[in-house]
């Protein structure tokens, strides 16, 4: 890979380090089960990327631009998102592993997170506007000062969100959701 721009490639099986991304645009290429645990993603563009069984585990993300992107049965634990470029990004999750994962102020609109492990994900000073959280387990994960208005938890399970300290209007929950919205009170939901 010596060009800057790659466009409509597909990669496999294949451990990439910063040779491989650093300062390169990846447009319309599919990868299948890379291993990026040595990269630092320093200005690094995928865009209209799919990634399926890929390692990202501790990897540093800085600076990287995600553009229509779906990740699928990846792993992110303990991954800080906070550093994406934030300028018409646009990505997705499902199948994946986001244990610890930090999205620190991040505006997530309408991003989807389907069937995914969120424990203890960092969701502080985010926008998850009409963010779909489809089946995904979100113990400890952290809601404070986040704008979840409209966003869907009506599948999700294992959650603790203090209706005080984030703003949920019109935001979706089930019935059995319900003692994660009122845990903080200590009362008893049968």
């Amino acid at each position: 890979m010596h060009s800057d721009y790659i466009a409509d490639q597909e990669f496999r099986n294949e451990v990439f380090n910063d040779v491989n991304t650093k300062f390169k645009e990846f447009d319309n290429c599919t990868f299948y089960n890379i291993d990026f645990t040595d990269c630092t993603f320093q200005t690094v563009t995928f865009v209209d990327c799919n990634f399926f069984d890929c390692n990202f585990k501790d990897t540093k993300i800085n600076y990287v631009s995600l553009r229509g992107v779906w990740f699928t049965k990846c792993n992110f634990t303990n991954v800080n998102f906070a550093m994406t470029d934030q300028v018409i990004f646009e990505f997705h999750f499902k199948d994946c592993l986001l244990d610890y994962a930090q999205f620190y102020a991040l505006k997530m609109k309408k991003m989807q997170f389907i069937n995914c492990s969120m424990i203890a994900v960092d969701f502080m000073a985010s926008d998850l506007t009409e963010v779909l959280f489809d089946n995904c387990n979100l113990r400890r994960a952290v809601f404070i000062d986040t704008i979840a208005n409209k966003a869907d938890f009506s599948t999700s399970y294992d959650y603790a969100f203090d209706p005080e300290k984030n703003k949920i209007k019109k935001a979706v929950f089930s019935t059995d959701g319900l003692k994660g919205l009122l845990q903080k009170y200590d009362i008893v939901v049968k």
